[in-house]
């Protein structure tokens, strides 16, 4: 089986065990995921989400952010970690939005990554989630189940997105990578992951060689 034919086959599987492919994180519009994704660098979904609302509801647009105190936004993203780096960010990236690209949120990569505090995984999640462009988001998740499987074999970001932007169907890249922070949350759990209720175990490199070994 080539990486194209696997990589088909877990897209219908985890399409059949995750029929809502959705993000994790709660938003209204593009800025507030673009703010709710830096926030969850080296930080849980779940956190974010309880962070956000009283952030949004203090903060209700661009300009409320880009006049927004640092020392504020640190007090309310407190416990999202890495606090004054994030807040700094938050309101660095609005001002060059209102600056630069006409109070939006880019819709191309390059652009989207001269934010401050912006890399290519929320940028790929800001041009597939909203822009509706094929997108690969490099997160732990997708990292290490693409690796199990057999995708790939590199824990680098960039090279990971690559290699699967080469042999997933465009239009089904996006879906696949919120699909996978499900199973990874669910099923392939990191240093433990279930094999023997895995959808993909049939396919799966690490799972084949774990439930051989298990006979």
């Amino acid at each position: 089986m080539t990486k194209k034919q696997k990589a088909l086959e877990a897209v219908e599987a985890l399409k059949k065990r995750y029929p809502d492919a959705i993000c994790s994180l709660n938003y209204e519009d593009p800025l507030q995921l673009i703010i709710a994704t830096r926030l969850s660098a080296q930080c849980t979904d779940a956190r974010v989400n309880l962070v956000t609302p009283a952030l949004f509801e203090k903060y209700k647009t661009i300009d409320d952010f880009a006049a927004a105190d640092v020392k504020d936004v640190e007090e309310l993203v407190h416990s999202c970690g890495f606090f004054r780096a994030k807040a700094r960010d938050i309101v660095g990236m609005c001002q060059k939005m209102i600056a630069d690209f006409d109070s939006k949120v880019p819709d191309n990569l390059d652009d989207l990554t001269s934010l401050p505090g912006v890399g290519r995984k929320t940028a790929n999640l800001i041009m597939g989630d909203v822009y509706k462009q094929p997108a690969v988001v490099a997160d732990t998740h997708l990292i290490r189940i693409s690796n199990l499987l057999g995708l790939v074999s590199t824990k680098d970001p960039y090279k990971v997105e690559l290699e699967l932007k080469k042999i997933l169907p465009p239009e089904e890249s996006n879906d696949f990578c919120h699909r996978c922070v499900l199973h990874g949350r669910d099923t392939c759990i990191s240093g433990r992951p279930k094999c023997a209720d895995c959808c993909m175990n049939s396919i799966c490199s690490h799972g084949v060689k774990t439930l051989k070994n298990s006979e």
